[in-house]
């Protein structure tokens, strides 16, 4: 038994199939298929499903997949800890950030990290909640950045900042009037929303109770990709919208105008750096920690934990 072949079954399970776990691991198909039946041998135990399509562990298979797991991870922190003691931060940190965060967090702290720590190489993906869960089990990323709390014993959450959440209103809009707004003062017919998939969407969802609304109510149904589109709907064709705090921070002065702040308590979102509860690289995730506290606005770092809207 190897570690090599370890990496392997792990590259199956994770990949649930034999061709694209090769390209993975940078190995030919037959390469990582011999390894894993010599594995196979070794135990007299099939890990394996190959009749299944796609390929899923056996039900012995899957004990042994996790035991792996766990002896890479112990094998990955050794190294970790010898790298930790020659002071010098070093390695790849690949993160999963949620569509909402990317477009205004990334461009505050990346920059910063990458002149601080030149020997970190930093992949960033674009994902909903769900996926980044997803991939930070399977250990096919590292980090997460996402709206919490996740109530999941796996996650390890490190609450980063609170950002307000704010109407967007155009002027032909009832709540325009207004210089504070409630839930209530938001008509549901005008409410523009982000797509299925976005943990925002279920924020706005709760914020305004939408589940009570009926959809024959409105003649027109449109979900957005994003906030940038909702931001743009309400501009070009009236309406409502919800927008997080730091989407807003680049706004004209017109764009100003049409924010509406929620009366106290005001609603906010918990933003957080979250890893599996057996990740590694400590280090490394404090570091990016520090960088994005560092370079947060001082009027977002002064926000507080008052009326957290749920997932």
């Amino acid at each position: 038994m190897t570690f090599t072949q370890l990496e392997y079954i792990i590259s199956v399970d994770t990949y649930r199939h034999f061709a694209k776990a090769a390209q993975k691991c940078f190995i030919t198909q037959p390469t990582l298929s011999m390894q894993i039946q010599k594995l196979e041998e070794e135990l007299g135990s099939k890990i394996f499903d190959r009749s299944k399509q796609p390929v899923i562990p056996t039900e012995l298979g899957e004990e042994i997949v996790r035991q792996a797991r766990i002896i890479m991870h112990e094998s990955k922190m050794m190294h970790q800890l010898v790298r930790d003691r020659n002071g010098k931060l070093q390695g790849e940190l690949r993160i999963g950030i949620i569509p909402t965060l990317a477009p205004y967090l990334l461009p505050m702290f990346l920059q910063p990290f990458l002149n601080s720590y030149p020997d970190i190489r930093i992949r960033v993906k674009e994902m909903t909640t769900d996926i980044i869960l997803e991939k930070l089990k399977a250990g096919r990323i590292d980090a997460g950045l996402l709206v919490t709390p996740l109530l999941d014993n796996s996650i390890t959450e490190y609450p980063l900042f609170y950002e307000e959440l704010v109407a967007y209103v155009s002027k032909k809009n009832a709540a325009y009037k207004k210089t504070y707004v409630l839930a209530d003062d938001i008509d549901l017919k005008e409410l523009w929303l982000l797509e299925e998939g976005h943990c925002f969407r279920s924020q706005i969802v709760n914020l305004c109770e939408l589940k009570k609304m009926n959809k024959e109510q409105s003649h027109f149904e449109y979900e957005a990709g994003s906030v940038e589109t909702l931001r743009k709907m309400v501009e070009m064709h009236n309406g409502v919208t919800i927008l997080p705090e730091m989407a807003t921070l680049d706004f004209s002065v017109k764009q100003l105008n049409m924010i509406r702040h929620f009366k106290a308590p005001v609603p906010v979102r918990e933003v957080s750096l979250i890893t599996h509860r057996n990740y590694v690289k400590k280090k490394l995730v404090d570091a990016l920690k520090e960088q994005i506290l560092v370079n947060l606005p001082q009027k977002i770092m002064l926000n507080k934990k008052r009326n957290l809207v749920k997932i």
